[in-house]
């Protein structure tokens, strides 16, 4: 929307967001999600008089269907998280399950090796723990011997590969 490139964009909406700190306030643009999205504080008040109900959470801007599809999908991903969790999968279990996909010894995750499978393995491995069993980046580092910088950059790159989905399939109460 407001470049070509990213970096063009980013200089651009840096640009229009200085342009409007020196505006000033606006009462047209207090209040955030419900608020804003039915047009103030007399248009809600107007909807609760004639009965109308409007779902509205203020860091949401939008209208109520939009809101609502929002939360629903969140919701849909915290039960999952917990679902996850109150399975009560060992880090260790992930770990023998992963490299049983992948076709590796457990151990291999501790090398420093660069070879494809255990390094896909490992961000697999760093996405299911973390994103969706809630461990925590320092017990999965200390676990398999690899920076917590490490791990974070794994979980981003792990999320894209197919053999996520088949493990997580695998893996008890999903």
């Amino acid at each position: 929307m407001f470049g070509r490139s990213t970096g063009q964009a980013r200089r651009a909406y840096e640009n229009f967001v200085a342009n409007g700190v020196g505006k000033g306030r606006r009462a047209d643009l207090v209040g955030g999600g419900l608020l804003r999205s039915v047009g103030g504080w007399g248009v809600l008040k107007g909807f609760r008089d004639i009965g109308v109900r409007s779902k509205g959470d203020e860091r949401i801007l939008g209208s109520s269907d939009f809101v609502e599809r929002v939360l629903e999908k969140a919701d849909e991903q915290l039960e999952e998280k917990y679902r996850l969790q109150v399975s009560a999968v060992s880090l260790q279990a992930l770990i023998d399950k992963v490299a049983q996909c992948f076709k590796i010894d457990a151990e291999n995750f501790k090398s420093a090796g660069k070879e494809r499978r255990v390094t896909n393995a490992r961000r697999v491995l760093c996405y299911i723990a973390i994103r969706k069993l809630g461990y925590k980046c320092r017990d999965v580092s200390k676990t398999v011997g690899i920076s917590a910088a490490t791990v974070s950059k794994a979980v981003s790159l792990g999320r894209k590969l197919p053999e996520t989905a088949k493990i997580q399939r695998q893996i008890p109460g999903n």
